[in-house]
């Protein structure tokens, strides 16, 4: 094991050139799955316009054990996968895309940390779809919600009850967002088995197209 096992791993892209396009969606998948295949959800997120890239993680896996484990057991891989994120962000920043002009999106282990990135850094993007996950740690954990993320969209959704995603996570996910300004929309689904319905991607893709065309607007 190294300290920091996702440091030299792939990302993967489609969707507009990196280097003509004004705007991004990053994308981080789940566990057992792959950068190739969360491109494909990318494609109906967003238009031809935007570009799409999905790191991918060593192994196919972000961290090794629950996001409900505590944090330290999923050390070094956890801390390598939010600076493989940070990375995936700068490598469009080097390309001249604006973080403002970014969103981050991922499903199941991906939407953690998605949603945990964007805690932690306190980023304002373009916006946050997270999809069956929320911020990592213990049952009990007070999560820090000093940052600024003012005016963000972000919306989180699950099904419930869910196998691997209490809904009570989510709700606290949400209460840390909103104590740092964000506009969180929280959609749960009853019954919904642990995947993405056809109404979450179209509620995620109306919230890019409207986010995305407002930082072309301001910006």
């Amino acid at each position: 094991m190294t300290a920091d096992p996702h440091w030299n791993q792939p990302i993967r892209s489609t969707g507009k050139p990196i280097e003509q396009a004004v705007a991004a969606l990053v994308l981080l998948h789940g566990r057992g799955a792959s950068a190739a295949e969360i491109l494909t959800l990318g494609q109906e997120l967003v238009g031809p316009e935007v570009a799409i890239v999905a790191p991918e993680a060593a192994g196919h896996t972000w961290y090794p054990y629950s996001f409900l484990a505590p944090v330290e057991s999923n050390e070094p891989w956890l801390g390598s996968a939010l600076r493989l994120v940070e990375t995936s962000i700068q490598r469009l920043e080097g390309a001249g895309i604006i973080r403002r002009h970014i969103a981050l999106a991922g499903f199941s282990q991906g939407a953690c940390l998605a949603s945990e990135w964007v805690a932690r850094t306190a980023t304002r993007l373009a916006a946050l779809i997270a999809f069956t996950g929320g911020r990592i740690g213990p049952p009990g954990t007070t999560f820090d919600a000093s940052g600024d993320l003012t005016g963000m969209p972000i919306y989180l959704s699950a099904g419930e009850p869910d196998p691997h995603v209490p809904w009570e996570r989510m709700e606290a996910t949400r209460d840390c967002f909103e104590r740092m300004g964000a506009k969180v929309t929280l959609k749960c689904w009853p019954g919904r088995p642990h995947s993405i319905l056809r109404q979450e991607v179209e509620d995620a893709r109306n919230i890019l197209a409207e986010s995305l065309a407002a930082t072309w607007r301001t910006d």
